[in-house]
C-alpha cells in the first residue's frame, strides 16, 4: 500500500463527524445552526481548542499579524516551503455547522492520520484558519486573513476595518490573541509548495448527480457594490407625492431596473443578490429620507462581469427622480482559474479511491482564490443537501466529509514528497 492509500485509510469518519458536533456548540443557534462571527470568543474558543488538539501530537501552532492560525507538521526538509490546507471557522450571523469549519477540521484529521499511521514526507504540512472569510458577517470584509497573507490588501489598511459597534479588526485580534496566550507569532506570508482548500459545495450539482467529489476548477469572479440613496425625511400625511422625494422609491426602482438588466435566463449564469437593504428614519410616519442597499453580482466571465458591473452606477442614476444616489464599488474580484498540476492530482487520489467525481466551478468564493496567486491551488467539494447553505439548515453526511477528507490526506502526501 503506497503512503497516499495509508493517509486516506487513516481517515477515521466517526472522529471527524464527532468534531464536527463539538465545533457546532461553538455559537449554536435555536434553529440547529451556527453563529460564530469572525474574531468573536465563540471563534477564539474553536481556535484555542485547535490549539489544544495540536499541542497533543506536538504540532507546532503560530499565528500571524492578521491572525491567521497555523499547525505544522513537519518534514524531513525542515527549510522547504510547506504544502498548506485549510478554510476558516467563522461562520455567517445565522450559518450552518459545515461551511468553512469542514476545511479545517479536515486538514486536521489529514495530519492526524499521517501521524497515526508513521507517514513521513519530505515538506512539511501546515493546517491553516484563516481570519475573517466571511464577509460582512461581523467585519464588511470577506477572505481578510488569505488576502493578507496574499499581499492582495495592505495589512495597515485591513486593521483599521470596524464592526457595526465600531470595534476595529485590530482591537479584535487582541482578544483572539489573549485567548490563544503562549502561541508565538511568525510573520505576515511565507513561500508555499501548494495549497488544497475542502469545503462542502454550497451548491445542488454533485447531491443531483449522485456524486462524491467535485475537483474545483475555478473560482467564478465577483464585483460588490454599495448603493446610498439620499432624499429627505417627510410627514407621510401632508407631503404630496409631488413634493416627495423618498428614498426608498427609488431605491426600489433602482433595484427593478437592475434585476430586469442582469436577468439572463435561459443560461441563469448570471448571480445577482441585493442582500442588504436599510432605510431610515425606518418610522411608519415619515416617508424616508434615506436608504442604502448592497449588490453582490458574479459571473466566471471577466467580459460579463465588466459589461453588467459597469452599468450599475448609470441604471441607479436614471431611477434617483428627485433624490441623490452615490454608487461605490466595495470590492472586484477576477474569475481564478486553477490551472496548476494540483486539481489533476486531487482527481487522481479521488480515482484511484474509487469515489464518483466531477469537474467543476465554484459559484462561492473562498480563501483559496488568493493562495492562487502564491501557489498551485486546488479544491475539493463534498455534496451538501439540496445545495443549502450560509443557512442553519446547512447539512452534509458524515460519509462524504470523510469521503473528502480521505481525498484530501491522499493529496497532500503526494504534494509533499514530489
Amino acid at each position: 500500500m503506497t503512503d497516499a492509500a495509508k493517509a486516506a485509510a487513516a481517515v477515521d469518519e466517526d472522529r471527524l463527524w464527532r468534531r464536527h458536533m463539538e465545533m457546532a456548540r461553538l455559537g449554536a443557534t435555536p434553529a440547529g445552526g451556527v453563529r460564530r462571527l469572525a474574531l468573536d470568543a465563540n471563534d477564539n474558543e474553536a481556535r484555542r481548542r485547535l490549539v489544544d488538539w495540536a499541542r497533543g501530537f506536538g504540532f507546532a501552532c503560530a499565528l500571524d499579524p492578521i491572525g491567521n492560525l497555523f499547525i505544522r507538521r513537519e518534514g524531513s526538509l525542515r527549510e522547504a516551503p510547506p504544502v498548506m490546507t485549510g478554510s476558516h471557522t467563522d461562520t455567517q450571523p445565522s450559518g450552518g455547522k459545515f461551511d468553512g469549519i469542514y476545511g479545517v477540521l479536515a486538514a486536521c484529521e489529514a495530519l492526524e492520520a499521517l501521524e497515526r499511521a508513521q507517514i513521513a514526507t519530505r515538506r512539511p504540512i501546515e493546517a491553516v484558519v484563516w481570519t475573517c472569510e466571511e464577509g460582512g458577517a461581523r467585519f464588511p470584509m470577506g477572505t481578510m486573513g488569505s488576502s493578507a497573507f496574499a499581499g492582495v490588501r495592505p495589512l495597515a489598511d485591513i486593521l483599521k476595518v470596524t464592526d457595526d459597534a465600531g470595534i476595529s479588526v485590530e482591537e479584535a485580534l487582541r482578544g483572539t490573541r489573549a485567548a490563544l496566550k503562549g502561541v508565538p507569532e511568525r510573520p505576515l506570508g511565507c513561500q508555499v509548495a501548494a495549497f488544497i482548500e475542502a469545503h462542502i459545495e454550497q451548491g445542488p450539482e454533485l447531491e443531483a448527480r449522485g456524486l462524491t467529489i467535485g475537483v474545483v476548477t475555478a473560482i467564478q469572479g465577483a464585483r460588490r457594490f454599495l448603493v446610498e440613496i439620499a432624499g429627505e425625511d417627510a410627514h407621510a400625511g401632508t407631503t404630496t407625492r409631488a413634493r416627495r422625494k423618498d428614498a426608498l422609491s427609488a431605491a426600489v426602482r433602482m433595484v427593478s431596473a437592475l434585476e430586469r438588466v442582469f436577468h439572463d435566463d435561459p443560461t441563469d449564469t448570471v448571480r445577482f443578490t441585493v442582500g442588504r437593504f436599510r432605510i431610515s428614519p425606518d418610522a411608519p410616519a415619515v416617508v424616508p429620507g434615506h436608504a442604502l442597499f448592497t449588490i453582490d453580482f458574479r459571473h466566471p466571465d471577466e467580459a460579463v462581469l465588466t459589461k453588467l458591473g459597469d452599468q450599475v452606477e448609470a441604471l441607479c442614476r436614471a431611477q434617483a427622480g428627485p433624490c441623490a444616489v452615490t454608487v461605490t464599488e466595495t470590492s472586484r474580484s477576477r474569475p481564478v482559474p486553477f490551472t496548476s498540476h494540483v486539481p489533476d492530482v486531487i482527481e487522481s487520489a479521488a480515482a484511484r479511491l474509487d469515489y464518483a467525481r466531477m469537474r467543476i466551478l465554484s459559484g462561492a468564493g473562498h480563501d483559496a482564490m488568493h493562495l492562487a496567486k502564491l501557489c498551485p491551488t486546488g479544491m475539493i467539494f463534498v455534496p451538501c443537501e439540496k445545495g443549502i447553505s450560509h443557512n442553519e439548515t446547512e447539512n452534509a453526511t458524515a460519509a462524504d466529509l470523510a469521503a473528502g477528507t480521505r481525498v484530501l490526506a491522499a493529496s497532500l502526501v503526494e504534494l509533499a514528497n514530489a
